[in-house]
């Protein structure tokens, strides 16, 4: 019937149907922003990654082992065995650490059960270290 109001739920049913038929990833939504898949450099990343998380304890106020780790020679150097992440990866990882403010960079750093940013996770759950 012309004139007659749509129902709320028809409504509602249109838009999801609208949305899931016409949503698509855009370019930098899968990960490569035109950029070459390339090995991440496991050296220069855990360096770039222990200054950060250095500077981040300092800034913050930390004092835990994973920030003297950090401030020292002896932070990590290699990835996980089957872990085999891109440049762009560890690009996204960083940010992430940059951006983070201190009150959530305290769990990144705990000794008691540390954690990552979503963006860090980039190895496969089954990796071993």
């Amino acid at each position: 019937m012309m004139g007659e109001r749509p129902r709320a739920g028809d409504v509602f049913k249109l838009a999801l149907a609208v949305v899931f038929f016409t949503a698509a990833p855009t370019a930098g939504d899968i990960g490569s922003c035109g950029q070459a898949p390339d090995d991440l450099d496991p050296k220069s990343f855990f360096e770039v990654k222990a200054t950060i998380d250095c500077r981040r304890c300092a800034e913050c106020g930390f004092d835990t082992e994973a920030c003297h780790t950090a401030c020292s020679s002896t932070a990590p150097q290699a990835f996980a065995k089957g872990c085999f992440p891109v440049v762009h990866d560890g690009e996204v990882c960083l940010d992430a650490l940059l951006a983070t403010a201190c009150a959530d960079y305290a769990a990144f750093v705990s000794d008691v059960a540390p954690s990552a940013p979503t963006e860090c996770n980039f190895c496969p759950p089954g990796a071993q270290p």
